[in-house]
C-alpha cells in the first residue's frame, strides 16, 4: 500500500473548511498572531521560531512566521508526533498545519502523513481563541511552562 501523500493531505484540508465563506472573515493582517491560542484540548502556541500545535495528547512543529493569505488562510509543512501517550514513542512525521483565522479565533487542521502505518491521520477541525488557556486533558507530556523552558534552552 502506497502511503499517502502530503498533496493528498492538502486536498483534505481543503476540503475540512469548504464550509467557511471568505466574506465571512474578519481582516487578520498578514501573520499568524503570536502568543496563546487555546481551547478543548487544544493548544497552538505561536511564538516568531516556531508554532508549536496539540491536538489531545499528539504534538508538532511548524515554521514561523506563518503568512495569512488575504482571506485569513493559511498552510504550512512541519513535523508532527502522535504516539506521545503514556510515553513518547516513534518518530515525527511529516505534516500540513493548514486554518483560517477570523478575528481572534483560528480553525485549524493537521494532516499527518503517517509513513510507518502508511496511513493519513487527520487530526480536527479544532478551534482555539487568542488568549484563551487551553483546556487540556490528562496529557502530561508538554505544559506552557514546558515550552517556555525549551525556548530558553534553544536561545542559550
Amino acid at each position: 500500500m502506497k502511503a499517502p501523500s502530503i498533496t493528498f493531505a492538502v486536498a483534505v484540508l481543503c476540503l475540512s473548511f469548504a464550509g467557511c465563506n471568505s466574506d465571512d472573515l474578519a481582516n487578520t493582517g498578514d501573520e499568524l498572531a503570536s502568543g496563546s491560542w487555546g481551547g478543548e484540548d487544544v493548544w497552538v502556541d505561536a511564538q516568531t521560531v516556531d508554532v508549536h500545535v496539540h491536538v489531545g495528547c499528539t504534538s508538532g512543529d511548524f515554521p514561523a512566521p506563518i503568512a495569512l493569505d488575504d482571506n485569513g488562510r493559511f498552510s504550512v509543512s512541519g513535523s508532527y508526533h502522535i504516539h506521545l501517550y503514556p510515553i513518547a514513542f516513534g518518530p515525527s512525521y511529516p505534516a500540513q498545519f493548514a486554518g483560517v483565522v477570523n478575528g481572534n479565533r483560528l480553525t485549524f487542521t493537521v494532516a499527518v502523513n503517517d509513513t510507518v502505518e502508511k496511513k493519513l491521520v487527520v487530526l480536527g477541525p479544532a478551534v482555539v481563541t487568542l488568549g484563551r488557556q487551553p483546556q487540556m486533558g490528562p496529557c502530561p507530556i508538554c505544559t506552557a511552562e514546558m515550552r517556555k523552558a525549551l525556548a530558553i534552552q534553544r536561545s542559550e
